[in-house]
């Protein structure tokens, strides 16, 4: 995760936690979120800040 295109900056995504499992969180890109597994969130990213509150968190489904 060398890139950095979307201007998080890696060593954030390392820290990052989901809120509300406070487990980890993977990067998708190309949707600009921070996907919680555990909790079947995704938390989106503006302007390279990542919103992390479950209100402005979407839920993912079985295509997600």
């Amino acid at each position: 995760m060398t890139e950095n295109t979307s201007g998080l900056d890696p060593k954030l995504l390392e820290i990052l936690v989901c809120p509300l499992t406070k487990g980890p969180l993977t990067y998708n890109r190309e949707a600009q979120e921070l996907i919680s597994e555990q909790a079947q969130l995704a938390y989106p990213i503006r302007d390279g800040i990542p919103i992390m509150l479950a209100d402005e968190a979407r839920q993912l489904d079985e295509n997600s």
